[in-house]
């Protein structure tokens, strides 16, 4: 059985859904290189959503949710990882998702994307 590297990331604030130190660590500290990152997180996020919320197979239930946690850890969205990492861990201990988890899921997701168009908004000026 595989094991998944723990990336340790730094708490952030509750106006912060991204850990933006971590994510500058990623980026080696530039800034022009966080925002498109960024830019496209909010697009494979916002994607990767919406295949979740079609999903009905468990193969497609799972790609999507470990997708969804791969793009969050990277960026350093934290919430949007533990809930997906949560959700896919008891996907595959065979617990059917609850509508509940897909909600608190889309409400991080759209937390994150808000953050996201803030932040670029400020960049450009």
């Amino acid at each position: 059985m595989a094991v998944e590297p723990q990336v340790q990331l730094s708490q952030p604030s509750p106006q912060r859904p991204i850990d933006r130190v971590h994510l500058a660590r990623q980026c080696l500290g530039d800034a022009h290189l966080e925002e498109e990152i960024l830019r496209l997180f909010d697009t494979t996020i916002a994607t990767y959503f919406d295949r979740l919320k079609l999903a009905e197979s468990f193969d497609d239930l799972a790609a999507n949710l470990h997708a969804i946690k791969g793009a969050s850890v990277g960026v350093g969205a934290v919430s949007v990882a533990a809930l997906a990492r949560s959700m896919e861990a008891e996907l595959r201990a065979g617990r059917p998702l609850r509508m509940e988890q897909v909600h608190d899921l889309g409400m991080a997701v759209e937390e994150v994307r808000g953050f996201i168009a803030r932040f670029l908004a400020e960049a450009e000026g």
